[in-house]
């Protein structure tokens, strides 16, 4: 099957709300036959790669928060087709403004029945790539409401760069609570969002999620993408560090960033 391979156009309003916002929210951009295709081979990669096996309630903030499951792609050929998709890095290249992107990596963000919340963060806090050309496709692989987690963003956040130097946890909830209120973001999460529906947001946007207080598991796929040519930064953090590490298989500072596990997508 030849699917996800088209360009998506997304209108100019979506363009400069996301240029304004940080965010954007893309209706339909996965049709329901393209969902019914791919969604049976994540849920199998998650089932098979997933390495969590402590119970809900033995983990900290951040396990309780979601499945994570990284990298897909590079585990299953049949997953790649999904995260290598030219429709999908075309709506991530229009809303950046740019001509083309690389992929940083994928992950599926599963969020069990019970699953605890996602602290305020920012996704660039663990990134070595010296651009604001940075941003990330949220896509739900079943219809989502408000009560399974729904990612939730402060507007216009990411016009002020990196606030605090802190990773997903405890810490970071309370320290970014308090900044969104002091600068009086606006606050936005959608009322709902059905399958093939996505988010794209920025890496240094401010968002997080609620936790899933439904009987469901919320499947969530998501990709990051950043602007072909960016280059390699100087590790602020031990997270940055590993990620130069993994994803960009070590590349040395101030190079561009292309590492085998980078394609031009």
């Amino acid at each position: 099957m030849n699917l996800l391979q088209n360009r998506f156009e997304i209108d100019a309003v979506s363009a400069s709300a996301y240029q304004q916002n940080g965010y954007a929210l893309i209706r339909h951009l996965a049709t329901p036959q393209e969902i019914t295709h791919y969604r049976p081979l994540i849920l199998n990669a998650v089932k098979r790669l997933n390495p969590e096996v402590k119970k809900l309630e033995d983990r900290d903030t951040y396990g309780k928060a979601f499945l994570q499951t990284m990298n897909l792609w590079e585990e299953d050929v049949q997953v790649r087709e999904f995260t290598l998709a030219k429709k999908f890095a075309s709506v991530a290249a229009q809303l950046m403004g740019v001509e083309r992107v690389r992929l940083y990596h994928d992950q599926a963000l599963f969020k069990e029945p019970g699953g605890g919340f996602t602290p305020w963060h920012q996704d660039q806090y663990y990134w070595p790539l010296a651009t604001t050309h940075t941003i990330t496709m949220w896509m739900p692989l079943i219809n989502i409401t408000t009560d399974m987690g729904m990612l939730t963003f402060a507007g216009g956040s990411h016009k002020d760069g990196l606030v605090k130097n802190l990773e997903i946890s405890d810490e970071s909830e309370m320290a970014l609570d308090e900044h969104v209120a002091k600068k009086e973001y606006p606050v936005f999460m959608p009322d709902h969002m059905q399958a093939g529906d996505a988010t794209f947001h920025a890496g240094m946007v401010l968002h997080k999620a609620p936790g899933n207080s439904s009987s469901v598991m919320r499947e969530v796929m998501t990709i990051i993408y950043y602007a072909d040519g960016a280059k390699v930064s100087k590790p602020i953090n031990e997270w940055q560090e590993k990620d130069r590490q993994r994803w960009l298989q070590g590349q040395e500072i101030g190079s561009i960033a292309a590492s085998a596990l980078n394609p031009l997508l």
